[in-house]
């Protein structure tokens, strides 16, 4: 409220809309980055979307890619904080069930491949670009319309899972150092469904000081500052934020200069 913005602390949906389009007015432009695969009820959001909108207004959401999780492998982008897991077929079938539809899309880097929709009322007279046409049409021809496609991701799962645990192990044997880096959701899904405890990944260091001096949920493995790979000197770092791993590279390897840097999504890769 420093700045004077108005703020409503209540869940998005229909019940909310009303309430906002009646107290102050209907809106031009709508924008919910990384919100609309959160959301418990979808369709009550986006029947909130509709009724929010003002005529020729403009809807921008943006969400991780679904192609992308599958195509890549990015079963450690699911977990309990998201509801949905949205591919653009189905987010314009959801929107044209409440007399919306998406008439451009972006494709964009975040979290390993996310899109930004951008939607408008179901009459509106902007055109429907060829960007999303054609985006629409490599979903179809990817498998995303069929439910076979998705049965392929548990294999590609159960083969990080097996390279993951393969290299600790090895690492281990030879007394090879190894130290994690990021403790984010993404780490803590793969290290949980691996399996692993704190006899193979010793520490992960974090920048967030509300994580320093806790403990991974599940692995129990302690989370310290950066700081500490100074003096431990690690032979590998694995980055488990692989979609920001070139950025932690960066800052990593101006301290460490013969430590070398490992991700396993899509795939294991050592980062010289």
């Amino acid at each position: 409220m420093k700045a004077k913005i108005p703020t409503l602390k209540e869940f998005f949906g229909q019940k909310v809309a009303h309430f906002i389009s009646k107290e102050y007015q209907t809106a031009d432009l709508i924008v919910a980055n990384n919100v609309y695969a959160h959301v418990p009820d979808i369709n009550d959001f986006t029947a909130g979307l509709k009724l929010l909108l003002g005529p020729g207004g403009v809807i921008s959401l943006e969400f991780p890619h679904l192609f992308e999780l599958i195509s890549n492998a990015q079963f450690d982008t699911i977990y309990h904080e998201h509801f949905s897991y949205l591919s653009l077929c189905v987010v314009d079938d959801v929107f044209r069930k409440h007399g919306l539809r998406i008439w451009d899309v972006e494709q964009l880097h975040t979290h390993g491949g996310s899109l930004r929709v951008f939607g408008c009322h179901l009459d509106d007279s902007k055109q429907t670009t060829n960007k999303f046409k054609k985006l629409k049409e490599l979903e179809i021809s990817a498998g995303l319309r069929q439910v076979d496609t998705y049965s392929t991701l548990q294999a590609k799962a159960e083969k990080i899972k097996n390279d993951f645990v393969s290299f600790l192990i090895d690492a281990k044997k030879r007394n090879v150092k190894v130290a994690g880096y990021g403790a984010a959701a993404k780490g803590n899904t793969l290290i949980n469904f691996s399996g692993v405890k704190s006899d193979l990944v010793p520490f992960v260091c974090d920048l967030s000081p509300e994580k320093l001096s806790k403990f991974l949920p599940g692995s129990h493995i302690p989370v310290l500052s950066p700081d500490v790979l100074i003096e431990y000197e690690p032979d590998f770092v694995i980055i488990f934020p692989w979609n920001i791993a070139e950025e932690i590279k960066s800052q990593l390897s101006k301290r460490l200069h013969s430590t070398k840097f490992v991700t396993f999504i899509p795939e294991l890769k050592i980062h010289e």
